[in-house]
């Protein structure tokens, strides 16, 4: 090697010194810039033939670890939705309050049927029945509470969608437009480095959101993808959420599939192409703050006031309704006549019958006066199964109707000869089927109608809840939040004991007052799968308080679980984000390190210099 390469390679190794001691600067200038990964020159031998070699500095290589960075991008996903869960969760907690204080439905029931009990020992008392009518006002009142509450909680999700969608929208753009800046720049380009800090940046924040799935291309362009397969990003352009909010939410605000039918806000992603995709409808996204803003508000809090109109319910229904058994065929065919006649909108017939395997199943006919509610539909094994028809269109178009919708179960209906408003259902006399049971039950109007069926509570003042099905959907949705006391009761409370005015009913009789708190503690009745107890096969049963504690109790689980999630999460999140940190944050003293090895082969390579210049200098006086 001569004079000349030796000086090269001295020059050269000065400058790849000069270039990594300029990295070393901005690292450890950077040790606290959220989002900054350190980064390593990427130096290279140059050969010079058979004088040796040169350095060459290429660039700078990032130190990321890329498995690390998608788990943590997947685990931030969950995170926010954990987070949310919990949050929304717990303020549901809130609405419901503490168990055995005041101010709980809980406390509310055991308040009404406490001052029924006490109505029997004195039924005659003017201060008793007040007192009875204070108690039935004030859950009345804690069932609209509930309801305001967790209606507020939905609106608020609500609200929450539109925020977290400009969020991920405001992400999708930054990468999109990084994107755009990276395009021609190689990896390695120091500036393409810092970019790329901050797209990653974007990304982890719009994790938060939604769902992720990141691919580097060869142009260093990110595309970006939902779980589901819903591209976000590409080359410089951005899918973008938008949402139509509608405001406050009540308890019939309710998603639909069709945006015409629809009472929510409308979460849409529009793709680059221009088409644009339900979120809600097709399932895009699966995690993420905004997956669980979608599950809250159309499934969790529906659930919740599922549970709180179904109480409503059954309350109403229980102590108002008068069930009554049909009379005897005795056949064959074998089975019974059914009373029709004052049947409202809602009012139901039960059948139960064994088939032909022995089974034991039951059937609801429902009188449905809305044709376009029709036909009900039914869960898979629905036990007991729903039927609509109208009570008021005929026994004989009726019974029509029934025939048709129960092929094959050995069940025949017709009018029955006793009257022009009695349905007859026997078996069909082949033996394979046989009807145990019929009853109707039917909603009783007047406060004095000789039983001590009572319509004290009311759908928001003067109509009754009769359970009556429409086509823009169920009585029963929101009735927590309408719910009233009669006032015709408000304005006469001796008829909480005075249930017969022909002839009167006798002082101190405490028929009316038993029935009632009977109907609502041991009385025992189904309750709808919808409320997230029991099964279509196999509902769950028991009476109104054994209701009101199982859903609330479930709630609370759910509640303590998504707690318990979120601080998993969290303790996932973090031990990742360590993890990460060890590899692509700066070490302030490995930078030390590199900084006194970069000393050293400078003052090396500044040496190696000056003995060349020395031996040069030495050589030209020789020449000389």
């Amino acid at each position: 090697m001569g004079l000349s390469s030796a000086l090269a390679s001295a020059m050269s190794g000065l400058r790849a010194n000069q270039a990594a001691l300029s990295i070393v600067s901005s690292n450890v200038a950077n040790s606290q810039t959220p989002g900054y990964v350190a980064q390593t020159p990427n130096q290279i031998e140059v050969s010079t033939g058979d004088f040796g070699a040169t350095a060459k500095t290429t660039g700078v290589s990032r130190d990321i670890d890329s498995y690390v960075q998608n788990q943590l991008r997947t685990e931030t996903g969950g995170s926010g939705y954990a987070d949310q869960m919990a949050n929304i969760l717990k303020q549901l907690q809130s609405v419901y309050g503490t168990p055995g204080n005041s101010g709980t439905l809980e406390n509310a029931l055991n308040n009404f049927t406490s001052s029924l009990q006490a109505l029997s020992t004195s039924a005659g008392s003017s201060s008793a029945q007040r007192v009875a009518l204070g108690a039935a006002q004030a859950l009345a009142t804690q069932l609209n509470v509930t309801t305001k509450g967790i209606q507020s909680l939905r609106s608020n999700v609500e609200q929450d969608l539109s925020t977290s969608s400009q969020a991920a929208n405001a992400a999708l753009n930054q990468i999109a437009d990084i994107n755009t800046k990276l395009q021609g720049l190689a990896a390695t380009d120091p500036s393409a480095a810092n970019l790329m800090d901050q797209r990653d940046q974007a990304i982890n924040a719009l994790s938060k959101y939604v769902d992720v799935r990141v691919t580097t291309d060869g142009s260093n362009q990110a595309n970006i993808y939902t779980t589901t397969g819903i591209q976000l990003v590409g080359a410089g352009l951005a899918s973008q959420f938008s949402f139509a909010s509608v405001g406050a939410l009540s308890a019939t605000s309710l998603y639909n599939i069709d945006p015409a039918k629809s009472g929510v806000g409308a979460l849409s992603i529009k793709l680059p192409n221009g088409s644009s995709i339900d979120v809600a409808g097709n399932n895009v996204v699966s995690s993420g703050q905004i997956a669980a803003d979608l599950k809250l508000r159309d499934q969790t809090l529906v659930q919740a006031q599922n549970q709180v109109d179904q109480l409503a319910a059954t309350m109403s229904s229980a102590l108002s309704d008068k069930t009554t058994a049909g009379t005897t065929v005795s056949g064959p065919p074998a089975g019974f006549d059914i009373d029709l006649a004052g049947a409202q909108p809602g009012n139901t017939v039960n059948i139960t019958y064994i088939d032909s395997t022995n089974t034991q199943r039951q059937i609801t006919l429902v009188n449905v006066t809305d044709p376009t509610a029709l036909p009900l539909q039914n869960a898979t094994n629905a036990n007991p199964m729903q039927i609509g028809v109208n009570f008021s269109s005929g026994m004989g178009a009726i019974a029509s109707a029934l025939n048709t919708a129960l092929p094959g179960s050995h069940l025949s209906f017709s009018p029955s000869p006793a009257s022009a408003t009695v349905l007859r259902v026997t078996d069909d006399n082949s033996g394979l089927a046989k009807v145990t049971a019929a009853s109707s039950s039917k909603t009783v109007s007047s406060l004095t109608s000789g039983g001590p069926q009572l319509p004290l509570f009311t759908d928001g003042g003067q109509a009754l809840y009769t359970g009556a099905i429409t086509g823009t959907g169920l009585q029963m949705t929101g009735l927590a939040g309408r719910i009233a006391v009669n006032t015709q009761l408000t304005a006469d409370p001796t008829r909480l004991s005075i249930y017969n005015t022909s002839p009167v009913t006798p002082t101190g009789d405490t028929t009316r007052s038993d029935y009632l708190y009977s109907q609502l503690t041991s009385a025992v009745y189904s309750y709808s799968p919808q409320t997230g107890l029991g099964s279509a096969s196999q509902p769950f049963t028991g009476s109104v308080s054994n209701y009101l504690q199982q859903f609330l109790s479930v709630q609370a689980n759910a509640s303590t679980q998504a707690t318990q999630l979120q601080q998993g999460q969290s303790v996932v999140v973090s031990t990742l984000q360590a993890k990460f940190n060890s590899t692509s944050s700066v070490n302030l003293d490995s930078e030390m390190s590199n900084l006194i090895q970069l000393q050293n082969a400078y003052a090396a390579n500044a040496h190696v210099m000056s003995v060349v210049q020395s031996m040069m200098n030495t050589l030209i006086q020789a020449q000389g």
